[in-house]
């Protein structure tokens, strides 16, 4: 009998990709999958150890597991496996603890699950080379994620990250470009570079390389029709990356570069590394290069000290600059770093305040970035129905199409006629 399996996932995008190749591997060894909120043989949870409630919700979810089959075997993996393993292998149910090293042979450890409880988590700073990920399954099978970079040398003071994901690893670049080059051989036309910390690609090889020279690499080699980047802090972007990114046919108009705040205050009490000065620059340089280019954002909300007046400098300065979006993060205590014993915690209450006020903004920010298009013609991914048919514009905009039936997974020119909140709506361009 088939057995059936349920994976969850908690945390950020890197999660949910390791959890699709790892739902990939096991389809492949003939599992059957259900919802999580359904009865399963073994249940999966990928679990976040960003803030303690992420480490909250993934006891939640073993508890609801239990309940939806207490003879069904839990296994944990993900960052809260690997800063506390231990302490999860003593809840009731937990049959499996596999730390991040491990949930790549996720296969061979479900094949060998044992009536006794099990913990295989290595020391993650032992994991000195990279090994890339690659996925199949996300963005209706248009576009595949290839991860080059795995783990963190920074230390922002509100960052468990770099202890649960380890050092920074890069995957050679030879490597790297066979991945991007299967995926294209498979009819995928945009791969999307991932990784922890992807600006700081290549400077752990020997001999070290750069983000700039992987994508130079790969436009040589014209592997895939669009290449889109991740997110790069502000301090990794180049004059010289700027000046490849617009000149480049490959490369998508596209750059994630978190900010966290607009308080040059609360980015020293971060320890970002940088000021806004320097934020803005890199943002004037990529619009002066890219006129259309789109540039999105993070910010967190209500880091401790954050006062009135710094988070109004954070709201001034994002409004004072070409964004086209931002993902928004309330402040959350992670014991273990140094934010969480910082003095002066902001209340909840005000975090969300400010957070909802920054959503605010960045929806403002969507749809006038969106607006810029309407009576343009853009070139765009056709992806799935909704409504029509939705692509994605190389400048990282959703789009509506009207009567291109059978053009999925094409690249097609779409003259934009109209907005809808962040989204664009457009039929096919004549000729």
């Amino acid at each position: 009998m088939t057995k059936r399996i349920a994976i969850t996932t908690l945390g950020c995008k890197i999660n949910q990709f390791e959890s699709a190749a790892m739902t990939e591997a096991l389809q492949q060894e003939g599992y059957s999958f259900v919802p999580f909120s359904e009865s399963a043989d073994i249940y999966v949870i990928n679990s976040c150890t960003v803030t303690a409630k992420t480490d909250a919700e993934s006891r939640r979810l073993i508890r609801r597991a239990t309940r939806m089959n207490p003879q069904a075997r839990v296994v944990i993996t993900g960052c809260y496996a690997q800063m506390a393993g231990d302490d999860l292998l003593k809840l009731p149910g937990v049959n499996l603890i596999l730390g991040n090293s491990e949930k790549k042979d996720i296969v061979g450890f479900i094949k060998g699950l044992r009536d006794e409880p099990q913990a295989v988590v290595s020391d993650i700073f032992q994991q000195r080379s990279g090994e890339r990920t690659q996925l199949e399954s996300f963005a209706e099978h248009t576009r595949a994620f290839l991860q080059v970079q795995n783990g963190c040398d920074a230390r922002c003071a509100y960052c468990i990250v770099p202890f649960a994901r380890g050092a920074s690893r890069s995957v050679a670049p030879q490597e790297a470009l066979d991945g991007m080059a299967a995926f294209a051989a498979k009819g995928f036309q945009e791969i999307v570079l991932t990784g922890i910390h992807l600006g700081a690609y290549g400077l752990d090889l020997e001999p070290a390389t750069d983000l700039l020279g992987l994508m130079r690499l790969a436009e040589h080699q014209g592997v895939v029709r669009r290449l889109r980047v991740g997110s790069v802090e502000p301090t990794e972007v180049p004059a010289e990356m700027i000046e490849f990114m617009a000149g480049s046919k490959m490369v998508c108009p596209h750059l994630h570069l978190p900010l966290q705040s607009g308080s040059d205050g609360v980015l020293a009490r971060m320890n970002r590394g940088y000021d806004t000065a320097l934020f803005r620059s890199v943002v004037d340089a990529l619009v002066a290069a890219m006129p259309d280019v789109s540039i999105g954002s993070d910010v967190i909300a209500g880091f401790p000290g954050e006062t009135d007046q710094e988070f109004q400098e954070t709201l001034s300065f994002i409004g004072s600059l070409p964004l086209a979006y931002l993902h928004v993060f309330p402040y959350s205590q992670r014991p273990g770093t140094p934010a969480a014993t910082m003095a002066h915690q902001v209340q909840p209450r005000v975090i969300k305040e400010r957070a909802e006020a920054l959503r605010i903004l960045s929806e403002k920010k969507k749809a006038e970035y969106a607006a810029r298009f309407v009576g343009r013609e853009l070139q765009v991914l056709v992806q799935k129905d909704e409504g029509g048919r939705k692509g994605l514009s190389r400048n990282y905009l959703p789009v509506l199409i009207k009567e291109c039936e059978g053009l999925v997974n094409q690249e097609v020119g779409v003259l934009i006629t109209g907005t809808r909140g962040g989204e664009l709506t457009g039929r096919l361009a004549a000729g």
